[in-house]
C-alpha cells in the first residue's frame, strides 16, 4: 500500500481527469441553448443544395453577420458534437458533478489524515514506536499461523502419500 502522499497524488491525478472528462461531456453533449432577444438559429448542418447554390445568394434579410455564421459552421463541422436530450444531459452531469464531489471528499480525509503542524516531534515518533510494536505482533501472529499451515500440509501429504500406496 503506498504512503498518505502518494495516495494523495493519486487522488489529485484522478481529480483532474474528472475535471477534463467531465469538461470534455459538457463540451461534446450539450444541448443548443437558446439566447434572450436573439434570433433562432437552426444548428443542422446545411443541405447541399444550399451550400453549392451560388447562383442565388442569400437576400440580406437571410445573412448572417460573419461571427454568427462562422459559429454555426463549427457547431456543424465538430464531429464530437452529439447534443444530449435535456433530461440525459442534466441527469450525466448530476452524476458527474457528484463524483467530483466524492473525490474531493476522498481527498479532504487524506489531507486529514497527514500530520498536522501542531504534532510534534515526540508524539510522532511515538506513534512510530507504537504502529511498530503493532506490526511485530502481526508477524509474530503470522509466523504461527504459518507454522499451524505447515504442520496440516504435512499431515496432508502424508494422508495422500498412504493413499497412493494402498
Amino acid at each position: 500500500m503506498a504512503d498518505r502522499l502518494t495516495q494523495l497524488q493519486d487522488c489529485l491525478d484522478q481529480l483532474s481527469t474528472q475535471f477534463y472528462a467531465s469538461l470534455k461531456y459538457i463540451t461534446t453533449h450539450h444541448p443548443p441553448g437558446q439566447i434572450p432577444n436573439q434570433p433562432a438559429h437552426d444548428l443542422s448542418p446545411p443541405s447541399p443544395t444550399t451550400q453549392n447554390n451560388s447562383a442565388n445568394p442569400p437576400s440580406p434579410s437571410q445573412e448572417k453577420p460573419p461571427s454568427q455564421q462562422q459559429q454555426q459552421q463549427n457547431l456543424n463541422t465538430d464531429p464530437d458534437y452529439r447534443p444530449a436530450s435535456p433530461n440525459t444531459f442534466a441527469a450525466a452531469t448530476r452524476e458527474l458533478a457528484r463524483d467530483l464531489v466524492i473525490k474531493e471528499q476522498q481527498i479532504e480525509l487524506l489531507i486529514r489524515s497527514l500530520p498536522t503542524v501542531e504534532t510534534t516531534r515526540l508524539e510522532q515518533e511515538e506513534k512510530i514506536k507504537r504502529l511498530d510494536g503493532e506490526l511485530r505482533d502481526v508477524e509474530k501472529e503470522r509466523v504461527e499461523v504459518k507454522g499451524v499451515k505447515d504442520g496440516l500440509l504435512e499431515r496432508v501429504e502424508a494422508v495422500i502419500c498412504g493413499v497412493k500406496r494402498v
